[in-house]
């Protein structure tokens, strides 16, 4: 599987298997990953970030996973320079930094991880500051 573009998922659906998952993570840091029936061990920083990316489906939240900024330059996202910390995302739409992660845990505003760093895509921002203007209420798409 080649990934060239981000991937989302929601949050799991089913809350027994969220529960589960959560269970299965309270004992500890250990992964294993089975690719076609042969076992692979993952290096410690891969490892930490499958366990990142399962903890945050247990806890009900969506992800995102892409590639990293060290990506060649042939295969990097050329939308990469458009995602803003969420301190420049907040300056960029004129409010507080909380009111904006809180809009992002809400799904407001959508938001890519960068190992456990939010990124706002400019876009969004800039969506949601004229749908604010307008007065029309929702959430970016």
């Amino acid at each position: 599987m080649v990934m060239t573009e981000p991937r989302t998922t929601e949050a799991l659906p089913d809350a027994d298997a969220a529960a589960g998952l959560r269970r299965a993570l309270d004992g500890g840091q250990d992964v294993t990953v089975f690719v076609d029936g042969t076992v692979f061990r993952l290096p410690d920083g891969a490892r930490d970030a499958v366990v990142d990316l399962l903890s945050r489906l247990a806890r009900g939240e969506a992800v995102t996973v892409s590639s990293a900024d060290g990506a060649p330059a042939d295969r990097q996202d050329p939308r990469a320079e458009d995602l803003l910390t969420t301190s420049k995302a907040a300056e960029l739409a004129g409010i507080s930094h909380t009111y904006l992660r809180n809009m992002t845990d809400r799904g407001e505003i959508p938001v890519q991880y960068r190992g456990t760093h939010r990124r706002i895509r400019r876009g969004d921002i800039l969506a949601w500051l004229a749908a604010q203007k307008t007065g029309i209420p929702g959430t970016v798409d």
